[in-house]
């Protein structure tokens, strides 16, 4: 991506031309905002995209590009795109601040070849029982259903269909279906050949955790996976077979997950990214990698193959991190080169607004997920989660009955049942929707942190504690379980502890303003101000959710008896949520505002607050109070400015009546916190 300054050679009414290497053409304008450019010689296929919301307008006619300036915020760039924006109003100028992008694809996507790789791959998980990969992939070839393809060659049958261990292989096959785990590993134990021999390594695998969870009494304590023989015997053989190079791609993705659930985290990273080298159709190996990868730099230092499904693994990996805009464009980016129509992709979306917290706009989408797809279980939690947060008691109450028709033993049916209960106000109830879902899966990320919450609503701490320490376990990145810890600790008045999981949070969502002012609050009662002050100045700057930073930082410099800074940050409040009239705290701030300009003698600023406040039925007789006394003040300037006749003495009141006044914004602060 390279910017350049391209210097107008001919100004004229209408259009100016240009000229820079390669590329030449005209500008011509349309409007004060809009220009239309014409390319001359510079490729010979140019494609342009189309942006899925409205708010990026791109049209192709010929090989004229229109260009809403105000309307492109920011830069996206798709293969074999030519995108030209303007920095600059040029109306008037001479020169054209141009951002000209050029990305040929290396490896492009081809939507025929993406199906034919698709459908190869359903064949191969299917051999191998991994059910989970076959839905996840079966559902993007459908989402491509319209794309023909070759199909005899796409359903070709393996070489290892005709393998001299083929009987061993259906009969264990039949016993994996109905869940024989360990008929299945006996059967296959001295197979060699590639899908029988993953058959066996993967009976034994679910073997184990099948029982663990049966032997299960304690759904608050789940057994710890690193103390599990099962696994540690699984996996000294699977690293032997790893050290003499005999695991295939399937057989990686599964020592893999091996690793990871005996907190080898090091390892199950380079084995995960082992196994998308040799099978980057497989998309558990990639969901696997995905949590483990700590921050952009980890990402970056990542040797991934260059292949279409990376894509996917980005977007993902994003979410994971909360960096949303950045899944977002990858999910929009994936939609426009033909992936549109997929569920999958729509859901992904949806979970990025949520968080974002733009819960309108992922309640819509969800509802499209619905439509196109009404028995869909999979990410129902977190819809159910906004229809929680926006209170919609029949939607949610309609969804809960919905998913229980559809399969009351899924973990997400569970939760939403149990949100609904959450709702009513039935925290019991909810409970025990939460412990049904981790009964049946304990590795349940949302599950552990709504019964948390649940357990916070019935005042239950050490339950709440345990069941968010539990979350961290399955998922160290959720920071709802490190922000609910520290809600819990505050509770228990253990200011020191709520410090440290409220760090831990806003390292997680380091723009998210709720961590910024929980932050703040605990600063504040550990006595350590300026930390606080700079929390509550960057929750205002960062966008705050629930409008309360400005009103917190105004206290805090009322209470240091800094009374400029106090009345900036009060001005700057009643501004902003004029129009919210939250009677209480608007009374306050008005209130304050008119007694801080009586005390500066200017009588104006301090009439027009005063009045606002005598519209709240809290400071309605203090307002009338000051009104009284602006009426005296305002008396006795004018009687002043009648007997006064020295001009210079006039010039000297007028400094005198505009001293201290506030700052019409806050000054900046140095946000660096104490450790």
């Amino acid at each position: 991506i390279c910017i350049f300054s391209i210097n107008v050679s001919g100004v004229y009414d209408d259009w100016w031309s240009f000229d820079f290497g390669d590329i030449s053409g005209r500008v011509f304008r349309l409007g004060k905002s809009e220009v239309v450019f014409f390319l001359r010689d510079f490729v010979s296929s140019v494609q342009f995209h189309k942006f899925p919301t409205p708010h990026h307008k791109w049209c192709r006619h010929e090989r004229r590009v229109f260009v809403t300036v105000a309307e492109v915020p920011k830069y996206y760039i798709l293969r074999y795109l030519v995108g030209l924006y303007i920095f600059q109003n040029f109306v008037g100028k001479t020169v054209i601040y141009v951002k000209i992008g050029v990305f040929i694809d290396d490896n492009p996507i081809t939507i025929n070849n993406v199906k034919a790789d698709l459908q190869r791959a359903i064949i191969e998980c299917s051999q191998r029982g991994l059910l989970q990969n076959i839905k996840w992939l079966s559902e993007l070839n459908f989402a491509l259903r319209e794309v023909k393809i070759d199909e005899v060659a796409a359903f070709s049958p393996a070489a290892s269909d005709h393998d001299d261990e083929a009987e061993h292989y259906f009969m264990a096959m039949s016993y994996f279906h109905l869940k024989e785990y360990d008929r299945c590993a006996y059967f296959t134990q001295s197979c060699r050949s590639p899908r029988t021999r993953f058959l066996n390594l993967y009976s034994r695998y679910l073997s184990g955790e099948k029982k663990k969870i049966n032997d299960m009494t304690n759904v608050m304590k789940p057994p710890k996976s690193t103390k599990n023989t099962n696994l540690r015997d699984l996996a000294s053989v699977l690293k032997k077979d790893h050290i003499d190079k005999k695991l295939d791609g399937y057989e990686l993705y599964l020592y893999g997950i091996v690793l990871k659930r005996l907190e080898l985290l090091d390892e199950a990273i380079n084995v995960l990214v082992e196994a998308t080298h040799k099978e980057p159709l497989l998309w558990g190996s990639w969901l696997e990698l995905a949590p483990l990868i700590a921050d952009q730099t980890a990402l970056k230092s990542l040797v991934l193959p260059d292949h279409w499904m990376k894509q996917f693994f980005l977007g993902q990996t994003y979410l994971e991190q909360q960096r949303n805009e950045d899944a977002l464009e990858i999910y929009f980016s994936l939609q426009e080169r033909g992936f549109d129509k997929s569920t999958y992709l729509i859901a992904q979306t949806a979970i990025a607004f949520h968080n974002i917290r733009d819960v309108d706009t992922a309640i819509t989408t969800f509802c499209r997920v619905q439509k196109c797809d009404p028995y869909r279980l999979d990410n129902l939690d977190t819809y159910s989660n906004l229809l929680y947060v926006k209170e919609s008691r029949v939607e949610l109450a309609f969804l809960a009955h919905q998913a229980c028709e559809i399969d009351k033993y899924r973990v997400e049916t569970c939760c939403v049942i149990g949100n609904y209960h959450s709702l009513r106000a039935e925290h019991q109830k909810a409970v025990l929707y939460f412990q049904r879902a981790l009964k049946l899966n304990p590795h349940y990320l949302s599950a552990w942190t709504l019964m948390g919450h649940e357990h916070v609503e019935m005042k239950n701490t050490n339950a709440a504690i345990q069941s968010y320490r539990q979350a961290i376990e399955v998922n160290r990145r959720d920071y709802r379980a490190w922000y609910g810890l520290g809600q819990t600790y505050e509770i228990l008045k253990m200011h020191n502890y709520c410090l440290y999981y409220y760090k831990q949070a806003q390292v997680l969502r380091p723009n998210d303003s709720r961590m910024l002012i929980a932050l703040g609050e605990t600063y504040e009662k550990l006595e350590k101000i300026q930390d606080a002050l700079k929390c509550y100045y960057k929750a205002s700057n960062v966008g705050d959710i629930e409008g309360t930073a400005l009103l917190k930082l105004a206290r805090l410099y009322d209470k240091l008896q800094e009374q400029n800074q106090a009345a900036a940050a009060f001005t700057e409040y009643v501004t902003e949520n004029e129009a919210s009239r939250d009677k209480g705290e608007m009374s306050q701030a008005y209130r304050y505002l008119a007694n801080y300009y009586v005390k500066k003698n200017q009588v104006d600023e301090a009439y027009k607050y005063a009045l606002k406040a005598l519209e709240f039925e809290e400071t309605k007789e203090e307002a009338k109070a000051l009104l009284k006394t602006i009426a005296q003040r305002r008396s006795e300037q004018e009687d002043g400015e009648m007997q006064t006749e020295d001009s210079t003495s006039m010039i000297r009141a007028i400094p005198r009546l505009i001293e201290g006044t506030p700052d019409s914004q806050l000054s900046p602060m140095n946000l660096s916190y104490t450790i």
